[in-house]
């Protein structure tokens, strides 16, 4: 088969055969399945770590012992509540949980505690920058299933540390009609559920995974046969599933072959291939044997439970970017780089409220702390890992507007900062940053390099002040970098002016 490039020319209204001039609509849905930030598992006691010895981290109720019953976590319960108010969800008072029976190695009692027909919420959802808003059909919570390890030759191991830990599993409607929106509805559902604090989203550790639902159509026609696309860990593969597996079933309606027309099926992504390929054929949920769990009693969240989750949502990441923009004055691309994660947003604003200038404040967020993170030096993975404080920054910018240090000297003592633990003030006398602000010291600099520059002062007088840039380099060379910038183009100036 082509490949998706030269097949299909991707378009946000569907895509065009290059083979036909046809053009096909797309439709989407998504499962994203994310693992709630609890310290124990959703039925039992164990305390769940990722990477910990295989099969460490059990119990006769994750395992599926008999007589082992599930207890409810309730810190689960109120995170999932949180996530489905962020997200415009109606919270029911009353659901329950079901046993879906499927039988793999790494599901120790033979079911899965999932729900149903009566989940815990329904409706809401997201809106994307266009206007398209995106609903969800529903969120449900459930147990994960354990882990199995099938590339040891011909043998499979199971580690069971992962059964029964919490997940909700939030199911869209197939309002999604390409591989940029999809990724995008994404990205926003990962930023509102780690603003939330109920999920950490890291789908390296698998902590977010996403299915895909797809099929194609011709505008005007019902909807087609769908695909699954199983366990996509990051957005990147989200995107080329989708754009591969759009060009598949194109490229099979157009061949006219009923044989070669998709099937209701579910589809692994290869991604060292590029390719989707088939694991199973598509339960129905008759195949699941869906009844209501005999062992855990009906959910009924009350009220004043719902309303305190309420109150402990922060502001999401759609009202802080107009408000960064329409307050602060920020671009709407600094807005969108400074919510992408809670943490760094926080940052932002404690700097502002301590007096900072909201577009300096970005601007060396973005420029000197992002860049932190992964130095060798600084040993950070993550921005919240930075040793720094809002104050420090904010005292740095503070030193900079006072022209007690430059530019470059504030990077310089910005990294000194967080390597050390000190404060801005103490490093700037330490390290010898502040500028050199005497003028009969910058003016024998600058007289050093006015000598033999005929031509450059030649073409200042004659009105052309750009040329000046040119002896910069030599006088800020001469005093380290530490001459007042100002002073020095005043003093060149002036010198030039009485040759």
């Amino acid at each position: 088969m082509s490949s998706t490039g030269d097949t299909l020319r991707l378009r946000e209204s569907g895509y065009v055969s290059k083979r036909t001039g046809t053009r096909w609509m797309v439709v989407i849905g998504l499962e994203v399945h994310c693992q709630l930030k609890t310290r124990t598992k959703l039925f039992c006691g164990c305390e769940y770590r990722f990477g910990a010895e295989p099969n460490s981290i059990t119990c006769p109720k994750c395992t599926g012992q008999p007589g082992a019953l599930p207890v409810l976590n309730r810190e689960a319960l109120a995170l999932a509540v949180r996530t489905a108010l962020a997200l415009g969800c109606e919270v029911k008072e009353k659901s329950k949980f079901d046993r879906k029976h499927y039988f793999y190695c790494d599901l120790p009692k033979g079911y899965q505690i999932s729900q149903y027909d009566q989940p815990y919420c329904t409706g809401g959802g997201i809106r994307l920058a266009h206007g398209k808003f995106v609903r969800l059909t529903r969120i449900h919570m459930e147990e994960d299933a354990g882990k199995a390890i099938h590339d040891r030759g011909d043998k499979t191991l199971v580690d069971l540390n992962r059964a029964s830990v919490p997940l909700i599993e939030s199911v869209t409607e197939a309002d999604i009609e390409s591989a940029a929106e999809a990724t995008e509805y994404l990205a926003s559902f990962k930023e509102i559920v780690q603003y939330c604090g109920a999920s950490d989203c890291d789908m390296e550790k698998g902590t977010l995974r996403c299915d895909v639902n797809i099929s194609v159509r011709l505008a005007g026609e019902p909807l087609r046969t769908k695909v699954e696309i199983k366990n996509l860990n990051s957005f990147r593969f989200v995107a080329a599933a989708i754009e591969y597996e759009t060009a598949r079933q194109v490229e099979a309606y157009e061949s006219g072959d009923p044989a070669q027309f998709p099937v209701q099926e579910t589809r692994l992504w290869d991604p060292n291939l590029g390719v989707t390929r088939t694991m199973r054929s598509k339960e129905s949920a008759h195949d699941y044997r869906y009844f209501a769990d005999p062992d855990l009693p009906p959910i009924r969240i009350d009220r004043a439970f719902i309303e305190r989750e309420r109150s402990s949502l922060p502001e999401l990441p759609a009202s802080r970017r107009e408000r960064y923009e329409s307050a602060m004055g920020l671009s709407a691309k600094d807005a969108r780089v400074l919510t992408a994660e809670r943490v760094v947003a926080d940052f932002f604003e404690a700097c502002v409220r301590l007096g900072g200038k909201a577009k300096d404040c970005s601007n060396w967020i973005q420029n000197e702390l992002f860049c932190m993170v992964g130095d060798a030096e600084i040993n950070a993975a993550t921005f919240d890992e930075i040793q720094i404080r809002p104050h420090d920054l904010v005292s740095v910018l503070e030193l900079i507007e006072k022209g007690v240090i430059q530019g470059n000297a504030g990077r310089t003592l910005l990294r000194a900062i967080v390597k050390t633990g000190r404060n801005a003030k103490s490093l700037v006398t330490e390290l010898g940053l502040e500028q050199v602000q005497d003028t009969l010291q910058i003016e024998t600099w600058c007289r050093e390099a006015l000598v033999g520059k005929d031509k450059i002062i030649a073409d200042v007088k004659s009105g052309k002040p750009n040329a000046l840039n040119a002896l910069f380099g030599p006088v800020m060379k001469a005093s380290g970098g530490k001459a007042n910038a100002q002073v020095v183009r005043e003093t060149l100036q002036r010198l030039i002016e009485e040759m």
